[in-house]
């Protein structure tokens, strides 16, 4: 389990194709300082299984449903990733519970400077945003957001100055994917209103 507070700003080192599915590098020297083979990282939001360390760099394995499902697959090397060791049992949830499973991707579609914060919007799947609500967490790209507002397409959420700085969000161009999970909480509820 994560909790949407990224440590490290980490950079993508390679991303190849071998039998049977994909290898991520990734470049991250908190990331990697007391991470053991078998450990959870999540990148961009994304919990994956360290399978080599060496110094300051990490290599997790990409299965093809991961490619398919997240924005992993559009890296290359040298992009920004938002890096997150798994939450120690004795630790502090400073965002929220985040589980490292990806529910879909949506398109960053809207970014306007409001003093020194951004405002944003992503654009996504209604099957999403159903479980999205003003001053509800989404966690984008592995970052614990509030959200504003929710609008049929889309829902809208601010980067203040201290988080523009320490996560990829900001570098990423307009058009771009990004890794959403709804609050598991949501879809907790959901299914225990449900009719049996």
């Amino acid at each position: 389990m994560f909790t949407g507070i990224v440590e490290e700003l980490g950079r993508v080192t390679a991303l190849e194709q071998i039998e049977g599915g994909w290898h991520l590098g990734v470049q991250g020297p908190l990331a990697a300082a007391g991470t053991a083979l078998g450990d959870s990282v999540a990148v961009n939001g994304v919990c994956l299984t360290v399978e080599h360390v060496q110094g300051p760099r990490l290599r997790f394995g990409l299965a093809p449903e991961t490619l398919l499902r997240t924005n992993l697959g559009d890296l290359r090397a040298g992009d920004p990733v938002n890096l997150e060791r798994s939450l120690p049992a004795n630790g502090r949830i400073d965002g929220h519970f985040v589980q490292g499973h990806v529910d879909g991707t949506g398109v960053l579609v809207g970014r306007e400077v409001d003093g020194d914060s951004l405002r944003c919007a992503v654009q996504a799947d209604p099957a999403l945003l159903r479980y999205i609500v003003p001053k509800g967490y989404v966690a984008l790209d592995g970052t614990s957001l509030t959200v504003i507002d929710v609008l049929p397409d889309r829902f809208t959420f601010m980067l203040i100055a201290y988080t523009r700085q320490h996560i990829a969000l900001p570098l990423r161009a307009a058009g771009c994917r990004v890794n959403i999970e709804v609050d598991i909480l949501a879809k907790y509820a959901e299914r225990f209103m449900a009719p049996r």
